[in-house]
């Protein structure tokens, strides 16, 4: 049956690699709505993330569109939208969101003159200058361009942090009223019972060297590389190991450069795991060392699970993460000589595991969720929070 035109229906659409931070952020903020009586669709792309897991939700259902890729998946989404009329559409990722705003319009055309339109939010989860910088000159002007001239038709852009619509301000010229900060939806019961699951690893055992985590995409962007230096830096003055979690293309060259730096036998590349969560609770130490964010989710989460953080001061997030922190500690991008000397003053220091956990609070899904629902159109769909009596 289709929703009808007045209900707080949320339509979330992403194609994602199955293992990335978009992926934690749909999969919490889908729970978070269910919670709240919310109807939440997530739509699918085959082959592509997020993959939801639905089990104990009563208010979401995944549907699939049909198509095999973003760029096919036009027809299908103009359908649904004008089958089912949600009342909000939740996008990420450049090439679906601009399918997305595109086939809004086009579900627009056939509507009825009185039927209201799904009101849709675009999301861009990184620093975008930083980003383009990085790809091929036709990728960037195409972005560019989408940003410039189609993105102004949707209702908001959300954003992560307050360093990206900085970003869109400045380098692409986004109006700021047509952005809205929401940061990631981060801290939830889920991830305190994952953190407390146990880890069969001998590295995490007790009385074990302090094991040093990294968690991302092997890819360029995290710049593991540096990390590895910065590690072997500091294995040259103290016992320690270095454990990243995640795959990508990178991975030769890093297991290479950790045995041209003499530290092969520290340093593991243990691939992807379901739940880094029961690692980051027990590792003495988590370092982001990317080149850029557009948040640093793995940081949020490290400091979630009471573990103490090193970062590079990178576009975007970090530094908002970390304000206000007693313990921050932020370096250049880059610089292994300046991340050895952060890990390892951080390693010299007994954490107040309590306090950092406190300290992030403020991403929690809860709050996170009211941030999208209000972007959304939908803030009169959330529960008040109960006040403390007194």
């Amino acid at each position: 049956m289709s929703a009808s035109a007045t209900s707080n229906r949320v339509a979330i659409f992403a194609a994602t690699s199955g293992h990335s931070g978009v992926d934690r952020v749909v999969a919490n903020l889908a729970a978070q709505f269910d919670e709240w009586a919310i109807p939440v669709d997530l739509l699918r792309i085959r082959g592509h993330g997020p993959d939801v897991a639905l089990e104990g939700m009563r208010h979401a259902r995944r549907i699939d569109l049909g198509a095999a890729h973003v760029n096919t998946a036009l027809p299908a989404l103009v359908r649904y939208l004008r089958r089912e009329r949600p009342a909000a559409l939740l996008t990420d990722k450049d090439r679906v969101n601009r399918v997305a705003i595109i086939a809004r319009m086009l579900a627009g055309a056939g509507a009825a003159a009185d039927m209201p339109a799904t009101r849709l939010a675009v999301r861009l989860g990184t620093t975008v200058s930083v980003n383009l910088a990085s790809r091929g000159a036709l990728e960037r002007r195409l972005q560019q361009a989408s940003i410039r001239r189609l993105y102004p038709l949707a209702d908001c852009i959300v954003v992560p942090s307050q360093g990206v619509a900085d970003d869109l301000v400045s380098a692409l010229g986004v109006e700021p009223a047509l952005i809205r900060v929401a940061y990631s939806p981060i801290v939830s019961d889920r991830l305190r019972t994952l953190s407390l699951a146990a880890v069969d690893h001998p590295w995490l055992a007790d009385g074990a060297p302090p094991v040093i985590l990294g968690v991302g995409e092997l890819g360029a962007r995290k710049d593991f590389a540096t990390l590895v230096r910065a590690f072997a830096l500091l294995r040259a003055r103290r016992p320690c190991r270095l454990l990243i979690l995640g795959r990508g293309r990178q991975r030769e060259r890093l297991l290479a450069l950790a045995a041209e730096s003499g530290v092969a036998g520290d340093v593991e590349l243990a691939g992807f795991h379901d739940n880094p969560y029961a690692f980051m609770a027990r590792a003495a130490l988590f370092v982001l060392s990317s080149r850029w964010e557009g948040f640093g989710i793995v940081l949020a989460e490290a400091l979630a699970c009471g573990t103490p953080v090193v970062s590079t001061d990178c576009p975007s997030g970090p530094a908002e993460i970390l304000d206000g922190s007693r313990h921050q500690r932020l370096v250049p991008v880059g610089d292994s000589d300046a991340l050895a000397a952060a890990m390892a003053d951080a390693l010299s220091v007994r954490p107040d595991r309590e306090a950092l956990r406190r300290g992030a609070e403020r991403f929690s899904t809860e709050a996170s969720a009211r941030a999208y629902l209000a972007a959304l159109g939908l803030s009169e769909a959330v529960p008040r929070p109960v006040s403390a009596p007194g």
